[in-house]
């Protein structure tokens, strides 16, 4: 049984090759693209399971490719593994941050790397499951809850549970993107736009408060020491 396939986006043809060869030798079928825009026509012809994504492209960098993947239906639950020489914190975290299921900087060894992409592709991918209602309303159904946007609805085990105006946004905008990691400040300007002149600890207090309503099911609203919040894959 042929193993999954791998989309290797890498510039270097000497680390291109080194990638390709050590996959191929573990029975993974690759695809390679030296650019980001190459790499965009690829996935959208032949969905890899999983992608390897350099940050420094030629073109439309790295993090421009990930978030493009991220913000379509069709390519949002692809694993996306950053292999990069970018190695501070703050690469670390923006890189996180646009989406990307793990981070891996350059050098690297071949045998951690197949470890990394070994235990990405064993994760089960939970994806909202998004429903446009007659009525234009959305239905988000993700886990054991349900989410009635139109009629600020939620359900947590079939049972209805009641959110403030701001704890539903909130969680509207996590559970509609699982495993996306929000920070502070995005949330902020989602629920409250970038007008208003509020601090980022008011957000820890809205999750605080989420959680407690959530009950059992607070355990999906995760906390990324250091970055922000995101709904639990």
């Amino acid at each position: 049984m042929a193993k999954q396939s791998i989309l290797i986006v890498e510039d270097e043809t000497d680390i291109r090759q080194l990638l390709r060869h050590n996959l191929a030798k573990e029975g993974y079928q690759v695809m390679s693209a030296d650019c980001g825009e190459e790499s965009l026509r690829l996935v959208q012809s032949q969905l890899p399971d999983l992608i390897l994504l350099d940050l420094m492209l030629p073109g439309v960098d790295g993090l421009t490719v990930c978030r493009r993947l991220r913000s379509e239906r069709r390519t949002a639950s692809i694993p996306i593994i950053i292999v990069t020489a970018k190695g501070e914190e703050a690469d670390v975290v923006v890189g996180l941050n646009a989406g990307a299921n793990d981070y891996v900087t350059k050098p690297f060894s071949p045998r951690v790397l197949l470890a990394r992409i070994q235990a990405v592709l064993r994760r089960p991918a939970v994806v909202a499951a998004v429903v446009s209602l007659d009525d234009g309303a959305e239905l988000i159904h993700i886990h054991n809850l349900k989410l009635h946007v139109g009629r600020h609805e939620l359900l947590v085990d079939g049972k209805p549970v009641e959110l403030s105006a701001t704890e539903f946004r909130l969680l509207h905008l996590l559970a509609r993107r699982p495993g996306w990691v929000f920070t502070r400040q995005q949330i902020l300007d989602a629920l409250y736009g970038d007008k208003y002149a509020i601090t980022d600890r008011a957000v820890d207090v809205q999750i605080v408060g989420l959680r407690k309503r959530l009950g059992r099911a607070a355990q999906f609203v995760e906390t990324v020491r250091g970055v922000g919040y995101r709904f639990k894959e």
